[in-house]
C-alpha cells in the first residue's frame, strides 16, 4: 500500500501560524505528544471496557527516548493505535477534535467519565515548531488491523504507507531541526517532562528511567492525606521555602469539575499581591503557573495546585477565555477559604491568633475588593487591641477584639468612635495617653490598613476613625485653667505666652500651636508637645502622594500641642522671665536658651512621628550639643 495526497487545511499558511503563534513556548510539543500518549491509553481503557478488546490490557506507559546521533526524540504509548483510514482522519484535517467525537461515541460505557486531554490536529502539529520532519508508526487495536506509517516534512505533502510496527499503540519520531537541537539534551527533556507531565496518571519513561511522580495529591480524599504528606507535596512544588500556615483541599464535581490544595504561605516582604503563585492543571496536564483568571485577586498570593477540566482554555492551552463558568470557580473558590477562615477562628482560636499576621492581608484585601467574601468573614476580623478587657486574649499572641465588640465595649465613653494606632512604637505616646484615660485603641499598621480604614468607614456609616495622633479627646485634656495672667503689664496669659515663645522660636507661619493640660497620673512622665495631625487633612495628603506614587510629605498644616502640665514647660516660662533685651541687640543667655527649647520641644515632637529629613537631623544634633554645653556651664 502506497499512497501520497495534501494534508486537508482549512487555512491558507496554517503551518507558519502553528510553528510561530499558536504555541507561547517551544517546549509545549512535548506536552502535546505526551498528552495524546495518554488519551490513546484512555480511549484503549474505555473500548475496553465497552467489550471491543480480547485479552488484557498491557500496564499503561509512554516512552520518550533521545537519539543525539541520530538527532531524534521518539514518543511511544501503548494506547489505541489507528488505522490508515483514522490517520486521515484525525492527522490530516488539522485541528479535527478527535477527542469529542470518541467520548461522543462511547458516553455511557464503564469509566467514560474519564477525561480525553489529548486534541490531535493541532496538539499534534505543534511537533513542527522543533522538527523538520514527523514520523507516525501506528498499529491499532482494531481485529486484522495493519499497521501504518505516517510521514511529512512541514509542508502540506505528506506520505502514507504499510508500517512495521507488532504492538498495539503509537510512535511519533521528530527528526530535529538545527535550531532546536537543544533538545537533545537528556536532562533538558527530563525537566521539560516534569514540568508539563508530572501528574499525569501513566508511567513515562525517558530513555529507560521513570520521569513523572504519576501520582497527584489533589486526587485523594482528604480524609486519607496526612499532615506530613500535604508539607512534602508543598515543599516539591515550592523547594527552599518555609512550610506553609495551612491549607484548603478543593474537590467538586457540581455544578463543575475542580480539584486541588490552596496553601497559605507566610508573607514575605517582597510578596507581589498581584503575582499569581497558584499551579494551573487541566485533567493533570499543567498549563500555566497564573491563575489570575481563576483564582480571586485577593487570593494570588497563595500557593498549591488547581485541576479542572471545566476551565476553557484556548486552544493551545495557553491561555484561559473568560466565561460565566470562569467566575463561579471564583465563587467557589473565594467561599471555601471563608469557611476554612471561619472554622478556624472558631475551632482553633490559638491557631488563628499565630497566622493573623500573615492571614490578615488576604483578609483584608479580599473585603476591599469581593463583597460576598467580606460577608462571609467580617466576623472574624480581628484587631489588636490595647485593653486588657478586649474578649480575645491569648498569653502568646495578645488582645484582640472584633469591630462590632470594640463599638459595644466603647459606647458609654465614646459611642461611634474608633481610636486606632497606624504604629504603635512610635506614636506609643498618643496610645498611652489614651490608655491612661481608659480609652480602648486598635492596632491598623500594615500597608493595607490605610485602604482599609476607608473601606470600614464605608461600611460603618455612623462611625469615625480617628487616629490616635489626629485629635485630643476632649477626656485626655484637663479642665485647669490656661487663662492664668503671666505678664501683668500686658494682660498676657500663660497660654498666650506660651504660644508667642514657640511662633517666635520656631518661625512656621503656617503651625498650629495649642496649649492644654493633658490628664496625667505623673505630668513628668508626660510629653511636653505633642504633634497632631488632622484626619481628614492627613489622609489627603496621603491620598495625593499615592496617586503621584511617591511618599507622603509630612503635611503642612499639623498642630503643636503644648503640654502646660508639664514642668518642663513651666520651667521654660520661668526661663523667659529671667530673660532681657540688652541695649546691643543681643539677647541674654535665659533668652537664647529658653529659644534653643522651644525648638528642641517641637523637634522632639516632630521625631515621635518620624519626620525628620537629613537637615532636620542635622539641626538637631548642632542644638543639642549647644544646649547641653550651655546647660552643663552653670
Amino acid at each position: 500500500m502506497a499512497e501520497k495526497g495534501n494534508i486537508t487545511i482549512h487555512t491558507e499558511n496554517i503551518f507558519p501560524i502553528i510553528k510561530k503563534a499558536l504555541y507561547s513556548d517551544r517546549d509545549i510539543f512535548l506536552r502535546e505528544l505526551i498528552s495524546n500518549g495518554v488519551d490513546a491509553i484512555s480511549k484503549l481503557k474505555m473500548v475496553s471496557y465497552a467489550g471491543e478488546t480480547t485479552g488484557d490490557l498491557p500496564e499503561p506507559e509512554i516512552n520518550v527516548t533521545v537519539d543525539k546521533e541520530a538527532k531524534t526524540i521518539t514518543i511511544a504509548d501503548n494506547g489505541i493505535g489507528m488505522t490508515a483510514d483514522e490517520v486521515k482522519k484525525y492527522i490530516n484535517q488539522v485541528a479535527f477534535s478527535s477527542a469529542e467525537e470518541f467520548v461522543q461515541k462511547y458516553t455511557g460505557a464503564k469509566d467514560s467519565d474519564q477525561q480525553i486531554i489529548g486534541h490531535f490536529g493541532l496538539g499534534f502539529y505543534s511537533s513542527f515548531m522543533v522538527a523538520s520532519k514527523v514520523e507516525i508508526d501506528t498499529l491499532s487495536y482494531q481485529a486484522d488491523a495493519k499497521p501504518v506509517r505516517w510521514s511529512c516534512d512541514g509542508t502540506t505533502e505528506f506520505e502514507l504507507d504499510d508500517g512495521d510496527r507488532t504492538t498495539v499503540g503509537t510512535t511519533i519520531t521528530l527528526h530535529l531541526q538545527e535550531d532546536a537541537e537543544e533538545f537533545l539534551d537528556s536532562g533538558q527533556v527530563g525537566g521539560i517532562i516534569r514540568k508539563y507531565c508530572d501528574f499525569m496518571p501513566v508511567k513515562i519513561t525517558l530513555d529507560g528511567n521513570e520521569a513523572n511522580k504519576q501520582k497527584a495529591l489533589w486526587d485523594r480524599s482528604p480524609r486519607e492525606i496526612t499532615k506530613e504528606e500535604y508539607l512534602e507535596f508543598y515543599r516539591y512544588l515550592y523547594p527552599f521555602q518555609e512550610d506553609p500556615l495551612f491549607w484548603i483541599h478543593l474537590n467538586t464535581d457540581y455544578p463543575f469539575i475542580i480539584k486541588g490544595i490552596l496553601y497559605f504561605p507566610k508573607i514575605k516582604a517582597d510578596i507581589d499581591p498581584n503575582k499569581g503563585q497558584i499551579k494551573l492543571f487541566s485533567n493533570h496536564v499543567f498549563v500555566s503557573d497564573n491563575c489570575e483568571e481563576v483564582i480571586p485577586r485577593f487570593l494570588l498570593p497563595l500557593r498549591g495546585a488547581i485541576d479542572s477540566t471545566d476551565i476553557p482554555l484556548n486552544v493551545s492551552r495557553s491561555f484561559l477565555q473568560g466565561d460565566r463558568k470562569v467566575r463561579r470557580i471564583q465563587d467557589y473558590i473565594a467561599k471555601k477559604v471563608a469557611d476554612h477562615l471561619k472554622g478556624l477562628f472558631a475551632d482553633e482560636r490559638e491557631e488563628y491568633l499565630r497566622c493573623w499576621q500573615d492571614i490578615a492581608m488576604f483578609m483584608k484585601f479580599g473585603s476591599i475588593n469581593n463583597d460576598k467574601f467580606y460577608q462571609q468573614i467580617k466576623d472574624i476580623l480581628i484587631y489588636p487591641s490595647s485593653s486588657e478587657t478586649a474578649e480575645i486574649t491569648s498569653a502568646d499572641y495578645g488582645n484582640y477584639t472584633t469591630l462590632s465588640s470594640y463599638l459595644e465595649r466603647n459606647k458609654e465613653r465614646h459611642e461611634n468612635r474608633v481610636f486606632y494606632t497606624s504604629d504603635a512604637v512610635t506614636q506609643s505616646t498618643y496610645v498611652e495617653l489614651h490608655k491612661n484615660q481608659g480609652l480602648e485603641v486598635i492596632t491598623l499598621d500594615s500597608f493595607i490598613d490605610s485602604h482599609f480604614v476607608h473601606f470600614l468607614e464605608r461600611e460603618y456609616t455612623d462611625v469615625k476613625f480617628s487616629r490616635v495622633d489626629a485629635e485630643i479627646d476632649p477626656s485626655l485634656i484637663s479642665d485647669q485653667s490656661q487663662a492664668e495672667v503671666v505678664d501683668p503689664t500686658t494682660n498676657q496669659t500663660k497660654s498666650d505666652r506660651l504660644q508667642e515663645l514657640f511662633r517666635n522660636a520656631l518661625d512656621r507661619p503656617n503651625l498650629t500651636i495649642r496649649t492644654e493640660s493633658l490628664k496625667v497620673e505623673d505630668a513628668a512622665t508626660s510629653p511636653p508637645a505633642m504633634i497632631l495631625l488632622p484626619e481628614e487633612a492627613r489622609r489627603m495628603q496621603e491620598m495625593a502622594a499615592l496617586l503621584q506614587q511617591t511618599n507622603a510629605d509630612f503635611p503642612a498644616d499639623h498642630i503643636l500641642l503644648v503640654n502646660t502640665a508639664h514642668p518642663l514647660v513651666d520651667n521654660l516660662l520661668n526661663l523667659d522671665k529671667g530673660s532681657i533685651l540688652l541695649a546691643s541687640g543681643q539677647t541674654s543667655e535665659s533668652a537664647e536658651l529658653a529659644d534653643m527649647i522651644c525648638k528642641h520641644v517641637y523637634d522632639l515632637a516632630l521625631m515621635a512621628q518620624k519626620s525628620f529629613d537629613a537637615a532636620s537631623m542635622q539641626d538637631f544634633l548642632h542644638r543639642s550639643h549647644k544646649l547641653l554645653t550651655s546647660l552643663t556651664s552653670k
